[in-house]
């Protein structure tokens, strides 16, 4: 019963939200998660850690996903190439057994949440 009360309410909470505070939403999902990654692996708990990266790789691939190349230009292009980057890192993460690549995908994605969230405060100055 209560997973679907919280499943109400997740739902709720996504429709009631713009795009810019979707996106928003997908930054903080991935860098708590590949957070938890992090934790879980010097934790040494394994499966902790394949559940959160993967749900962290996720959300950084659907970010990459969304992006419309044609109208976003060179941004585009950047994030593409920025997104790539971080998933790689990740990987080289998961794979070595060091945080190290995770600790930089978060420092990677923290600026551009927080450039999102300043959007979703003030749409009006966005340009």
């Amino acid at each position: 019963m209560y997973n679907k009360g919280a499943q109400a309410y997740l739902q709720t909470q996504v429709q009631s939200r713009t795009p810019v505070e979707l996106v928003v939403m997908l930054y903080d999902g991935a860098i708590k998660f590949l957070g938890q990654a992090r934790d879980a692996m010097a934790a040494r708990d394994m499966k902790a850690k394949r559940d959160a990266m993967s749900r962290g790789l996720a959300i950084v691939q659907e970010l990459q996903n969304m992006l419309n190349m044609e109208a976003g230009g060179e941004v585009a292009e950047r994030l593409d190439a920025l997104y790539t980057y971080i998933l790689g890192r990740c990987y080289e993460a998961n794979q070595q057994r060091d945080p190290a690549g995770l600790d930089e995908a978060i420092k990677l994605l923290t600026p551009l949440r927080d450039a999102w969230a300043d959007v979703a405060q003030n749409p009006n100055q966005a340009g």
